[in-house]
């Protein structure tokens, strides 16, 4: 059964994102307040649940949330800072989005929520004086297999996926080649088939090895 707090305490997030191995497509994070009353039995690690489950969950978690955001990073901010440091940058402009702020972030994975620098200056959205000051304001801890351990994250888990598999679904319109409705964009013997076969788009993140025998692809 997952706790509903690490500390108990009003206004604690929990944060986490989706689609770190992917070959295409974004990064996705999401950062969600639960409130203290909050019970939805069928909650569990987004991976642990079926497609039409986390479906189900969305509009719910949404709904009961005191305040959820999600946040997309692209391939280009992928390749320019690393995978890691884009899963962590996202899950911090989510954490800037949240109303009201929150008091404390519980953190899904072993990686602190802020590095030395905070990403201010690199790709991608620039934080302000401001918003660096409230993402070191406030308290945090990462938890190994946090969404399989507090409701938080694993609401936030469950957003991070759908609202990826939600881009996915779309970009796969412009580029059905790729299967990406199916694949998400992980890498699949099918997804890497039709790289070799297709090339690369501008969904496909270049600092990745998409094909075992890496080649140099023509931009």
């Amino acid at each position: 059964m997952l706790s509903p707090f690490f500390l108990t305490q009003y206004l604690e997030a929990g944060t986490d994102e989706a689609g770190r191995g992917c070959l295409a497509g974004p990064v996705t994070a999401a950062t969600v307040i639960l409130p203290e009353n909050f019970e939805l039995d069928i909650l569990n690690d987004s991976k642990q649940l079926s497609e039409k489950t986390r479906e189900q969950l969305k509009p719910l978690i949404e709904k009961l949330a005191i305040s959820f955001a999600v946040t997309h990073l692209e391939p280009i901010i992928i390749d320019e800072i690393n995978i890691l440091n884009a899963s962590l940058k996202a899950m911090q402009e989510s954490i800037l989005q949240l109303n009201p702020t929150p008091l404390y972030i519980i953190v899904d994975g072993n990686r602190p929520l802020l590095s030395k620098n905070s990403f201010k200056k690199c790709s991608g959205k620039i934080f302000t004086d401001k918003e660096m000051e409230i993402l070191h304001s406030i308290p945090n801890t990462s938890i190994v297999k946090g969404d399989s351990k507090y409701m938080s994250i694993a609401a936030a888990s469950v957003l991070a996926k759908t609202y990826r598999d939600e881009y996915m679904n779309k970009i796969h319109e412009e580029f059905p080649m790729y299967n990406w409705k199916q694949n998400k964009g992980y890498p699949t013997k099918e997804h890497r088939e039709a790289i070799r076969k297709y090339g690369v788009t501008k969904y496909h993140r270049m600092s990745f090895r998409l094909l075992p025998e890496q080649l140099e692809f023509d931009l």
